[in-house]
């Protein structure tokens, strides 16, 4: 990096914390330190005020599965197999996802109780949990549908706190109130008014698996448009989103403006942990400072807070001032210019 240019890429960002600490940058725990630091910092930034920050918006698009009921099963009172009769549950619909998939949802025989799909072998064969509490039988009719959905890999949490889909007008909950609102949620339409977002346990990996869940339940197929901040913070040299600065060419999604901001709070930290708190203190209060100015940083055509009287209560008795009412013609006290009173 030149001396003279804005802070651009990882190694910058280090590399400047490390001179303002006055370590060697040829110290290998030194560069370590000062590399975690930064990485903190760059994700830290984003824990707050993130809906504010353009950059950090992605949108992504979930594609509903319609409910399928074709042919009749048979179950086994205490068993978590069934079997299908003229069923096609691993053949793909003409949306080109498969009639059942795991993780959807079924009902049987028009019973209240909702079972989970945790796997499909073939056209007629699955399995459910918890097991089949019912009466053996075959013939059966059945439900399948799905109120779970996959959300984008990078997803963080939803850019609006209080609607999913604003489009349709998807309400978010919090888990405790959907699941009070809908402790079976069986019954499929085609207008989904409430949705929550599910964490759930690791499965494969350890990346975050985080769903969104839908009621009532999709019975048709829909696109729903969902804006999100994303947990990708950093970009790679050759484009792809990261969440943590790996490589030297790294950079921040934050404006190049902004990135200065990045070692500020690394150095608010690397004080900190060191027990220097008057510096520590000082680098915070500058930190905090600049991360007002950046969460006041306005767009071309962002509204900005303003107050709105109701100018046409007004014009209309200027207008008409010895009509409708006792007090609409004379103002002796000036209320009238001033937007005061019953005018």
């Amino acid at each position: 990096m030149s001396t003279t240019s804005q802070l651009t890429t990882f190694s910058d960002l280090y590399g400047d914390l490390i001179s303002r600490v006055r370590e060697n940058s040829g110290t290998t725990a030194a560069t370590t330190v000062a590399k975690r630091y930064v990485n903190i910092a760059n994700q830290d930034i984003y824990l707050l005020g993130a809906e504010k920050m353009p950059w950090a918006e992605r949108r992504a698009t979930i594609t509903t599965h319609e409910r399928y009921t074709t042919g009749t099963l048979t179950a086994t009172r205490g068993s978590t197999a069934i079997t299908g009769s003229a069923t096609a549950w691993n053949t793909a619909n003409a949306d080109g996802a498969l009639n059942m998939r795991a993780g959807g949802r079924i009902t049987i025989a028009g019973q209240q109780d909702v079972y989970t799909v945790v796997s499909v072998a073939s056209d007629t064969a699955a399995v459910i949990t918890p097991a089949f509490i019912g009466d053996t039988a075959s013939g059966l009719s059945y439900a399948y549908f799905e109120d779970e959905y996959s959300l984008a890999s990078d997803f963080s949490r939803p850019l609006d706190a209080r609607a999913f889909d604003t489009g349709r007008n998807i309400k978010l909950l919090g888990r405790q109130d959907f699941r009070r609102l809908y402790p079976r949620n069986r019954v499929p339409t085609t207008r989904i008014r409430h949705a929550t977002i599910l964490d759930l346990p690791p499965s494969g990996s350890t990346a975050p698996v985080r769903k969104v869940q839908f009621a009532p339940p999709p019975s048709d197929v829909q696109f729903i448009h969902y804006d999100y901040v994303t947990r990708n913070v950093v970009v790679t040299a050759a484009g792809a989103a990261a969440e943590n600065f790996t490589d030297d060419t790294d950079e921040p999604i934050l404006p190049l403006r902004w990135r200065h901001l990045i070692v500020y709070h690394a150095l608010f930290n690397w004080y900190r942990d060191r027990k220097d708190d008057p510096r520590s203190q000082e680098v915070k209060a500058e930190y905090e400072q600049l991360k007002e100015r950046l969460l006041g940083d306005s767009e071309v055509g962002q509204q900005r807070p303003s107050v709105a009287p109701r100018a046409i209560i007004y014009r209309s008795r200027a207008k008409r001032p010895w009509r409708g009412g006792a007090r609409s013609g004379f103002d002796t006290a000036g209320e009238f210019d001033r937007m005061e009173g019953d005018f």
